[in-house]
């Protein structure tokens, strides 16, 4: 009977890992940050958070409206309230009308128009590769820093997909570099995917020819392509964070005059979705690069290029 029951035991330790490893290691920490704020609401006013019930999660949800917080945190905070719960073996209805129905409300009420950060467009783009070259720094310093940029405007990545590249998912070919991207957001089970970077006419702005002299002078051979450095130009053994992708965007900029604060290390998925929508790229082609598997944003970012390259005025004569 005692085996039984330890067998049992070590079944559910199993369990529990396997749905732990349902996520991403940086989704579930979100997940958890997201459910202690919750946790502290309800320390805060005398309520239960694990497990919880709808109409506490409602009161929360208006708390939260009540503050300067977009409907996508809110959603996303719903989320993880009810994917703890289901962690942690508890059951929690969060579609119960309680939740629901507020939600509608507190859409009407508030409006669900989300502004994102806006994208870093070509010519910008130009304008901080351009800073990059003229500063007085060393020349590692600079090919890493152009070369992040360039690489996460042309694959369109995400700045964690920038900083999780090894030497070894590169593979460079007569028409320019192959990169194997493990593992992705919207690829949870690394099944893996291949992005194709072709060089460009002009190589002050072509990635394939910034990563290759990148490579030359760091002397990188194996492991990481992006790390941190130590003092001066000696690099370090640590992969950069993520992080570090957006604060260097934002300090090219400023040092090229251009205002950083609405730009993110998202701008460079987002502005190369919206400079191939605006040169006429075909949906699917924007999506083979970007990864995106629903046509929902990437049809955000055509709306936004066609903004006035469709726009009726152009057809009025004054």
């Amino acid at each position: 009977m005692n085996e039984v029951i330890t067998g049992i035991k070590a079944l559910k330790e199993e369990t529990l890992l396997n749905l732990q490893s349902s996520k991403a290691n940086n989704t579930i920490r979100a997940y958890k940050s997201d459910f202690r704020d919750f946790g502290l609401f309800c320390a805060q006013n005398g309520f239960k958070s694990l497990p919880s019930e709808p109409k506490i999660v409602s009161l929360y949800l208006t708390y939260l409206s009540t503050k300067e917080i977009k409907m996508s945190t809110l959603k996303r905070r719903l989320v993880s309230i009810g994917v703890i719960h289901k962690l942690k073996g508890h059951y929690l209805d969060t579609k119960h009308p309680s939740i629901i129905e507020n939600i509608m409300g507190i859409k009407r009420r508030k409006g669900s128009i989300q502004k994102g950060k806006k994208p870093l467009l070509i010519n910008s783009l130009k304008s901080i590769i351009n800073i990059i070259d003229e500063q007085k720094i060393d020349e590692i310093k600079k090919f890493r820093d152009r070369s992040i940029i360039l690489i996460g405007f042309s694959g369109g990545f995400r700045r964690n997909e920038i900083v999780s590249l090894d030497y070894e998912d590169l593979d460079f070919v007569e028409e320019g570099v192959k990169i194997n991207l493990k593992r992705s957001k919207t690829d949870q089970f690394g099944e893996g995917s291949i992005k194709g970077l072709p060089y460009f006419v002009n190589s002050q702005y072509c990635p394939v020819v910034s990563i290759r002299k990148w490579i030359e002078i760091s002397k990188i051979n194996s492991g990481a392509l992006f790390k941190r450095f130590t003092k001066g130009p000696k690099l370090s053994e640590k992969r950069l964070t993520d992080q570090t992708v957006a604060l260097l965007i934002k300090s090219y900029l400023k040092l090229a005059g251009i205002e950083s604060k609405n730009y993110s290390g998202h701008s460079l998925r987002s502005g190369f979705a919206t400079s191939a929508a605006e040169s006429g790229a075909e949906e699917r082609s924007i999506m083979a690069m970007t990864g995106h598997k629903s046509t929902e944003m990437v049809r955000r970012y055509i709306k936004d290029a066609n903004l006035f390259k469709n726009n009726a005025l152009n057809k009025f004569r004054f």
